[in-house]
């Protein structure tokens, strides 16, 4: 049995951590996809991560995002009254 590659050990931690990133455009686009087809079977594809993956411009996940038609939720922001006085 061969021990696990330097690059899935790289993948099984950054899912576990995947929530608390900030950035992923310095990772290179054929270890992001491979990031993103993981999020997406291990169930981790939140709003904030899929903002995340959609940041970084890679046009498969683009793709992918595409064509499982995932769509972002919009939330409705609500008019205030902030240029009257009461």
């Amino acid at each position: 049995m061969l021990p696990p590659s330097l690059l899935s050990l790289t993948i099984d931690s950054a899912l576990l951590h995947i929530s608390h990133f900030t950035d992923l455009s310095a990772i290179p686009d054929p270890i992001l996809t491979l990031l993103f087809k993981e999020t997406l079977h291990a169930g981790k594809l939140t709003e904030k991560v899929l903002k995340l993956f959609m940041a970084t411009g890679n046009e498969e996940i683009l793709y992918f995002v595409e064509s499982l038609n995932i769509k972002q939720i919009l939330s409705p922001v609500l008019p205030t009254r902030c240029s009257e006085k009461f």
